[in-house]
């Protein structure tokens, strides 16, 4: 726009020179317009570099921008999903504490019923373990009678630690019997009748040879029982 406005100017001096005979005072105007023509082209090119220089800036200012918003979008596409799989992961652990507390509360109620079965396996293992202890004493102190007493009459007081086994709830029922029996019969006369003597004698053995027996069977029944117990007291332990 101002190089129109100087070509008007120089071509209307030009028009002026053409019908004036003084032409220097033109020329200068010229000379003028030139000079203005030149600083208006000076400042039009400083102005170009300038928004050049802008425009560059502002080009790779929106670049960056671009790539920091690309990352930013990438970025928050990360958390989203790092969100998703936390809540994800909360969900899971909140229902695995929820399965936890109720196998927790199981287990409780199996370990309450545990231990009150422990505590009645315990009571009947001390009584029957008491039960063979004492039946185990009282087989052993009645079998050593019998071996001392033989048919000797004058021992026939020591018979009691005999009939006391009639009293041990282990012993068979035809145990008892068999020691009842044994028990009445009198060894009076034993002592001058050889015959009754040796049948006296004779019977004892066997009662001797029946005590044995269950003296081996409720040792045997007792370590059997032991063992148990133990195994019941390490399986409640391990709970």
């Amino acid at each position: 726009m101002k190089c129109s406005f100087l070509a008007t100017l120089a071509s209307a001096a030009a028009i002026t020179l053409s019908h004036a005979e003084t032409v220097t005072p033109v020329q200068k105007v010229l000379q003028l317009m030139e000079g203005m023509l030149a600083k208006g082209k000076s400042e039009k090119h400083d102005e170009q570099v300038q928004f050049a220089a802008y425009k560059q800036f502002c080009d790779d200012t929106t670049v960056e921008k671009q790539r920091a918003i690309a990352e930013a979008n990438e970025q928050i596409d990360v958390l989203k999903a790092d969100i998703e799989k936390a809540i994800a992961t909360a969900a899971r652990l909140t229902k695995e504490i929820a399965d936890a507390d109720e196998d927790i509360s199981v287990w409780k109620g199996d370990q309450k019923a545990a231990t009150n079965v422990r505590a009645i396996e315990k009571t009947d293992y001390d009584a029957l373990h008491k039960d063979y202890s004492e039946s185990v004493d009282a087989l052993q102190r009645a079998i050593a009678v019998l071996k001392k007493q033989a048919y000797d009459r004058k021992q026939a007081s020591s018979l009691a630690q005999v009939s006391s086994l009639t009293e041990l709830s282990l012993v068979p029922d035809e145990a008892k019997k068999a020691i009842e029996a044994f028990v009445q019969q009198s060894p009076e006369g034993l002592e001058v009748e050889a015959p009754d003597a040796h049948g006296y004698e004779f019977q004892s053995h066997g009662v001797i040879e029946m005590l044995e027996k269950l003296l081996d069977k409720f040792i045997e029944e007792r370590t059997t029982l032991e063992k148990t117990e133990m195994n019941s007291k390490h399986a409640y332990d391990m709970l």
